[in-house]
């Protein structure tokens, strides 16, 4: 497997923890206020980002659904309400943020359509061919190993199956660039720090897109590791952009 750059970008570089290990503390550490974070530092644009993703199944029924990344299952909750899969499991590194995913599925009843379960993109543990759809939401930025991760899904899909992937990205527009800088690179941390009291998981968002392979260099990892029908969707001046792929 091929390494790139951001497989190396670390939210604590004076830890000698791997990369997955400091993921996974990092998001049990902001857990509680995440999805107030997300909502406040987006104002709120993020959650038509995840409409316009979980809209790129169509109208293809699918029957088990698998949401990669889930963190608080923000996306296999919207996933099942606009598409309505038959099941969904959620995966994810961190317990912490599943911990409040399981809260908010419980309290809308849908326990047993919705499941979380702990588990590494690097070593999904569900075997050949089950999902015939699946998804990742502002989660292969940290995976340790982006192609292995790449290739793990492309094994648990059904041929034919599509995965859609929604991740940041750099604007385009020159006049925009700036103003993205200042807030990535010192607004977003601040206000981290303020309401989680981790500032570095933060800072490390804005390194982590960076240095993450977007555009044709992710398109061309996608093809490389099996995905054809492959695409890219930038939104909001191409600050996020939305990535599909077919068995």
């Amino acid at each position: 497997m091929s390494e790139y750059a951001h497989d190396k970008i670390v939210p604590f570089e004076d830890r000698s923890e791997n990369k997955k290990e400091q993921v996974a503390d990092m998001f049990n550490s902001i857990a509680k206020r995440y999805d107030f974070l997300n909502r406040f530092l987006s104002l709120g644009i993020d959650q038509g980002w995840r409409k316009k993703a979980i809209n790129q199944f169509g109208e293809r029924p699918l029957q088990h659904l698998l949401d990669i990344a889930t963190g608080t299952a923000d996306m296999a909750l919207m996933a099942n309400k606009r598409i309505h899969p038959h099941q969904i499991t959620g995966m994810d590194i961190s317990e912490g943020m599943m911990h409040y995913g399981r809260i908010k599925i419980a309290q809308k009843g849908l326990a047993d359509k919705i499941e979380l379960v702990l588990g590494d993109s690097t070593d999904i543990p569900f075997g050949d061919n089950l999902f015939d759809g699946a998804m990742v939401a502002f989660g292969v930025r940290n995976f340790a190993d982006l192609e292995k991760g790449l290739t793990e899904i492309y094994r648990v899909l059904q041929p034919d199956s599509k995965l859609v992937i929604l991740e940041f990205s750099q604007p385009t527009s020159k006049w925009f660039k700036p103003i993205y800088k200042l807030y990535m690179e010192w607004i977003t941390p601040t206000i981290g720090k303020i309401f989680s009291g981790n500032k570095a998981a933060y800072a490390y968002l804005n390194k982590s897109v960076i240095a993450f392979p977007e555009g044709n260099a992710f398109l061309t990892i996608f093809e490389k590791v099996g995905f054809k029908q492959v695409s890219q969707q930038k939104l909001s001046l191409g600050i996020c952009s939305i990535y599909c792929g077919s068995k």
